[in-house]
């Protein structure tokens, strides 16, 4: 169980550290024009930056506790707050009719769940 939650953590931080690299280097219009990210339209610039920080924030909470053993419990808050976001995500992607997108959080949401289900009973 263990090894399973620390590569569920590892691939979720993967993909909240890409996409808050994303939403911090690259220009708001471009991330526009890219698929799926029509929501950044209506997003002011310091919007879209905040949410990469909480990406990066989320990558290096769900690793970091854990591995150096300082403040564990944060790894499951962490993916609380993840739950959280892709929630938010899925609200957004659902408004612009892009389901796809819809069921890529909810896998997000299902692996954060796990994590933290899997610290919380642990």
């Amino acid at each position: 169980m263990n090894l399973a939650l620390w590569i569920t953590a590892g691939l979720l931080a993967a993909v909240a550290l890409v996409g808050g690299i994303t939403k911090i280097f690259i220009p708001k219009e471009k991330l526009a024009a890219q698929h799926g990210g029509e929501w950044t339209q209506n997003a002011t610039v310091a919007f879209v930056k905040t949410l990469g920080a909480l990406e990066l924030l989320a990558a290096a909470g769900l690793i970091l506790p854990a591995a150096l053993d300082i403040a564990p419990v944060m790894v499951p808050v962490t993916a609380l707050c993840w739950i959280l976001l892709m929630i938010g995500a899925m609200i957004t992607h659902g408004r612009l009719g892009q389901f796809k997108l819809v069921m890529v959080n909810s896998v997000y949401l299902l692996l954060a769940a796990f994590i933290a289900g899997g610290h919380l009973m642990a």
